[in-house]
């Protein structure tokens, strides 16, 4: 695992073999966005030790959505510190293993990258949800985060904005791998293209995604062309007969 510094003093990106999670900073109280895969917790508490900061101090572990890369550690971290693990309401049953995980509809080019993906992360854990968010709820760090909701590429996904700080965490409705792009891997293309746009509104000045590296320059302007660009490439896959299918 890396350990990236994206805002000085306050904002880490843990980089794993598939993903990130993200530690926010306030002073020495600490949130994580996501929680890497199922057996990195060690690994994540050895990256906020490594920054002189006290694993104790983990208040909470935002979920952006349900899937074993962004919620594979948040059980065994919030038991040992007694953090609060937060995810949307429409997702928190899958987390909990009440539920399977949602299956995409994948265009074909997205099969083999969907195909290696479930071979490449370790199953998760069913891990609790203390608390159930919805669409612009208020979250106790960064000035003020609100829960934007973001469905498509899981009916719960969601970003986190953090208006104070021009700071957007993306969840993986948006990667940026490579390029800025929309996420793969979708339950409703049509879905997360508009949350793409929702997201892209917000004029952020730092995002960052579930994939990818943070942008932090241009960020406005790429975010919103991006997003245009995602929306004229559904429509014209819509007119074009574009085959999108269950991976099963």
């Amino acid at each position: 695992m890396d350990l990236v510094e994206v805002v000085p003093e306050q904002l880490h990106m843990l980089r794993f073999p598939i993903g990130q999670a993200y530690l926010w900073r306030d002073g020495a109280d600490l949130t994580l966005i996501d929680a890497g895969h199922a057996g990195s917790a060690d690994a994540i508490e050895g990256a906020i030790r490594s920054l002189g900061l006290r694993p104790q101090r983990l208040e909470r572990i935002v979920l952006t959505h349900c899937h074993d890369d962004h919620i594979g550690a948040a059980d065994e971290l919030a038991a040992r510190w007694g953090a609060e693990v937060l995810a949307h309401g429409l997702d928190a049953s899958v987390i909990r293993g009440e539920r399977p995980v949602p299956e995409p509809v994948l265009l074909d080019w997205e099969l083999p990258l969907y195909t290696h993906a479930l071979t490449a992360v370790p199953q998760a854990p069913p891990t609790r949800v203390d608390r159930e968010l919805k669409d612009g709820e208020l979250l106790g760090f960064g000035g003020g985060a609100i829960v934007v909701h973001a469905p498509g590429h899981t009916p719960g996904s969601i970003g986190v904005h953090l208006p104070a700080h021009g700071v957007l965490f993306t969840g993986d409705c948006v990667a940026g791998v490579g390029q800025v792009m929309l996420g793969v891997f979708n339950v409703d293309r049509a879905e997360a293209v508009a949350s793409f746009g929702r997201l892209a509104a917000l004029s952020p000045s730092v995002a960052c995604f579930g994939h990818g590296d943070p942008l932090t320059s241009d960020t406005s302007a790429t975010l919103l062309a991006a997003a245009r660009a995602a929306s004229d490439a559904h429509l014209s896959d819509i007119r074009s007969g574009e085959t999108s299918r269950s991976p099963h």
